[in-house]
């Protein structure tokens, strides 16, 4: 296959950006929705962390808020998810896809500007959750390069679920539609090492837990802020969290990428 002339890459890029742009844009006119976004998973680690954080143990001692602020910072990447199946549905009911579909831009570049948007208002989100974690006493105890590679990590897993729900948007086409990834997400969520180790859940469902892309996320995050919590005698996907935190990311995106961009090029008006 011929690879794309620069004429080409320079396209892809103005197209990509502009469709970013538009993105910003509407969230620039709808501040308090964007806001609200931004704050949900503040209030997340609010909640868990004073209302229930007083009955919950930590797997080899330690402080509960500790161990679920890297937690939060996980869950609220993957419940990122829903707002890209949202924007993406809401475009192909208002009949906005097939408008882009008519004009002279790259499916890739139609794609590529929701996700660039969706990674920037995750990095927005878990700079919140970070400050809002660190006013409730959260620390990282190994140093600001571990710390960034854990933001790293994070950053990566949300690029996968970013492609994950411009597949499912694509698919599901209707807003209505939506409501079933909310239906998967939550149990996801929760079915994770986010508020609760695995070695707290029953046999099976500790194992689930264990092998959830985002637990290994999660784990990875608290071994590299130094934070309690890390599997100790774990199973071998436990105690290769950082190995799997780049593993799981990386197999997502190269499925659902192309998953993406071929869906969007098979629309049919």
């Amino acid at each position: 296959m011929t690879p794309p002339a620069p004429a080409e890459l320079r396209w892809l890029a103005a197209d990509t950006w502009t469709l970013t742009r538009r993105t910003l844009l509407h969230w620039a006119r709808q501040p308090g929705m964007f806001a609200f976004g931004l704050a949900f998973p503040v209030f997340t680690l609010v909640m868990f962390g004073y209302l229930f954080g007083g009955a919950m143990t930590v797997p080899g001692g330690g402080d509960y808020m500790e161990f679920l602020v890297p937690g939060v910072l996980g869950l609220s990447v993957l419940f990122g998810v829903e707002a890209t199946v949202l924007a993406v549905t809401n475009d192909a009911a208002k009949g906005v896809t097939d408008r882009f579909r008519s004009l002279p831009v790259s499916g890739a570049a139609v794609v590529g500007g929701r996700g660039v948007a969706d990674m920037a208002n995750a990095a927005l989100g878990l700079g919140a959750l970070v400050v809002a974690g660190r006013a409730v006493g959260w620390r990282w105890h190994d140093g600001a390069g571990r710390a960034a590679v854990a933001l790293a990590l994070l950053m990566l897993l949300r690029l996968a679920f970013v492609w994950v729900g411009v597949y499912l948007g694509l698919v599901l086409r209707t807003p209505e539609a939506a409501v079933v990834v909310q239906i998967l997400v939550w149990p996801l969520g929760f079915v994770s090492s986010g508020f609760t180790a695995p070695e707290h859940m029953p046999g099976w469902l500790g194992v689930v837990a264990e092998w959830n892309p985002v637990s290994s996320t999660i784990t990875a995050t608290r071994e590299l802020f130094g934070n309690p919590g890390v599997p100790q005698d774990g199973s071998w996907v436990a105690a290769n969290a950082q190995l799997m935190a780049v593993v799981w990311p990386l197999a997502l995106v190269a499925v659902f990428l192309p998953l993406a961009v071929g869906r969007y090029r098979a629309l049919r008006r």
